[in-house]
């Protein structure tokens, strides 16, 4: 099968060359265009930046997927081999777990170092939170729910929309939740612009943020931990966080560790008395954040297989 096999091949790319600052990558495009499109349309729209964002939404996704089809289309009638290589590279493109674990393991080793503001500053890079309050373990506690969150955006959900659509759907994913991680805030100025691409992107990750979150905790099979946990808290807590998706598989992480994470956070010189999510059964480690991307990989192999399993069912 042709998407199967475009998306093994985007998963060893990742695997190899993770996210290289030499080469050229269409997210860095995107983020230009939104910022441009964001700024047009402002001054296009004077008084419905509501508007404004709906039209922003909707152009930089449905341009980005036609770019995407058409270069896969192209490709195919040239060479089908040629065509699988160009799946490949946008579904690629639309992939970050190991950049998501190369940031993880940053924090890792400033923290096993003994430098915890070394530590906070590069979990500033993973997370939108205000870090200067965070003693050890709540720059723990961030980093293992940014690895949590971030395998839904950054690994199940891209994956989820290349085996529905092929990599032109992944690579419109990764533009919608690129405007969402851009636009897509509750506070000024970006209230009313960015509605449309935050409630687009929650539309989106609202069946791979589930599938994600139940598949999580079978990852205790090979790595440990409470896999009856994992399923308690999910339930118990899945729906504590404000987002609709996110504390789905913060909660079921939380609960495969027994460890306990959200709470009380500060964003943008706010305190936010957040919900605690999972068990307290022990405190939180540094070696929870190496047990958090070894969940990450297994949930992606879970899935990459499940997948692969439906789309052969499916067209045999």
């Amino acid at each position: 099968m042709e998407v199967i096999g475009a998306v093994a091949l985007a998963l060893l790319l990742d695997l190899l060359l993770g996210d290289p600052r030499w080469m050229p990558h269409p997210v860095r495009g995107m983020g230009r265009l939104i910022e441009a499109g964001e700024q047009t349309l402002r001054r296009r729209f004077p008084g419905h930046e509501r508007l404004a964002g709906v039209f922003l939404a909707a152009s930089m996704v449905l341009g980005v997927y036609a770019l995407g089809r058409g270069l896969s289309s192209a490709s195919e009638q040239i060479d089908p081999a040629l065509g699988v290589v160009v799946q490949a590279l946008l579904i690629y493109f639309s992939l970050a777990p190991r950049d998501l674990a190369v940031h993880a393991l940053r924090v890792r080793r400033e923290l096993r170092g003994g430098n915890l503001e070394g530590a906070k500053t590069k979990v500033s890079m993973m997370v939108g939170r205000d870090v200067a309050q965070l003693d050890e373990k709540g720059v723990i506690r961030a980093t293992v729910e940014s690895v949590a969150e971030n395998t839904v955006d950054g690994v199940t959900a891209p994956l989820f929309f290349a085996f529905l659509g092929g990599g032109s759907a992944a690579i419109a994913y990764r533009a919608a939740n690129t405007l969402d991680s851009m636009v897509g805030y509750r506070h000024a100025p970006y209230t009313e612009i960015g509605w449309a691409s935050a409630r687009f992107d929650d539309l989106l990750n609202l069946l791979p943020a589930r599938l994600t979150a139940w598949m999580m905790p079978l990852a205790g099979i090979f790595l440990g931990g409470s896999i009856p946990g994992g399923y308690r808290a999910l339930l118990r807590d899945g729906r504590k966080h404000d987002s609709p998706n996110s504390g789905l598989p913060e909660a079921a992480m939380a609960g495969l560790l027994g460890v306990r994470l959200g709470g009380p956070h500060w964003y943008r010189e706010r305190h936010y008395p957040s919900p605690w999510i999972g068990f307290d059964r022990r405190p939180i480690a540094p070696g929870d954040i190496v047990k958090a991307i070894g969940v990450m990989a297994i949930t992606t192999l879970i899935l990459f297989l499940l997948f692969s399993w439906m789309r052969w069912t499916v067209a045999g």
